[in-house]
């Protein structure tokens, strides 16, 4: 990845967008754009649509998405809404300015994260998952009031791994035999499409499934009880081609969602910011992944 002015604009630009129309919002676009970004591929198209728009400067989730987390925790300290986690609020909405531009300058800082960890851990690990997750970190100790890792009171007497009240990620995903069972019905279909797409489109295999998860976030935006399963289907995807067995991906998938839902207990539901736990996901079980084929090799 080489380092590239416009790059750097488009991704100041895609930071305000994304905390223009919202976090989760953007996300949603980076999913409709990697799914396009497939089925281009099997048109033979000569644009990289998935690393361009899905996963590049415009829709990435380190820039675009990245962006919506780091502006809705600074309208959150400025006291111009109340939940600094709240990432489906389309945060024009609150007509003001700055909060817009500090989304565009995390887009940027996106950007530049993601290229030095390119240039240095690029071939182990998922570094736009990584981005995403420095740069969320690096919002809740600007911009949050309770560090990366208090819990309040109650939280202490129930135990920092037990959700409870309004400290939850996603209620109806948290119990483990549910988390489990999503997990094994999206890995399964993940790890599929990826080995059936593999022979035509190697380059678009692993991320079918993730687009269509992301893409399906839509309905949650909208209040439906849609599971959140993008980490599990890329994982499953990547696990599946890798070491070319769908029952490897299946196992590597349904870890994720596990873990998955452990980062959001660690890192996620007692802050007063957004930490992603999927993105916190994928970069750890990518590395898993990555490197165990290295050594097995």
């Amino acid at each position: 990845m080489e380092f590239s002015w416009v790059d750097l604009l488009a991704s100041f630009g895609a930071g305000l967008f994304g905390a223009a129309i919202g976090a989760l919002p953007a996300f949603i676009l980076t999913g409709v754009f990697v799914v396009l970004g497939t089925i281009a591929v099997f048109g033979n198209t000569s644009f990289d649509v998935i690393n361009n728009w899905g996963f590049g400067p415009l829709f990435g989730p380190h820039t675009a998405f990245g962006g919506g987390v780091a502006a809705v925790a600074y309208a959150a300290n400025k006291k111009y809404m109340e939940d600094g986690k709240d990432i489906l609020t389309s945060l024009s909405g609150l007509d003001k300015p700055i909060v817009l531009l500090v989304g565009g300058l995390f887009g940027a800082l996106g950007y530049l994260i993601n290229a030095g960890l390119v240039a240095v851990v690029g071939d182990y690990t998922d570094t736009i998952a990584l981005t995403v997750v420095i740069s969320a970190v690096i919002a809740r100790l600007i911009f949050g009031h309770n560090g990366l890792f208090s819990v309040s009171e109650e939280a202490e007497k129930r135990g920092r791994f037990t959700p409870g009240g309004e400290q939850v990620w996603v209620e109806y995903q948290q119990e483990w035999l549910q988390n489990i069972t999503i997990g094994l019905g999206v890995s399964i279909l993940s790890a599929w499409a990826a080995l059936a797409i593999e022979p035509v489109a190697p380059e678009a295999a692993n991320f079918f499934g993730f687009g269509l998860a992301a893409m399906s976030l839509i309905f949650f935006q909208f209040g439906g009880k849609i599971p959140i399963t993008h980490h599990m289907a890329i994982i499953a995807a990547l696990g599946a081609t890798t070491f070319g067995s769908l029952l490897v991906g299946i196992i590597f998938g349904v870890i994720a969602g596990i873990l998955g839902e452990v980062l959001a207990r660690l890192f996620l539901i007692h802050g007063d910011t957004h930490i992603d736990p999927p993105a916190n996901a994928i970069w750890v079980m990518t590395t898993v992944i990555l490197v165990s084929a290295l050594l097995i090799q």
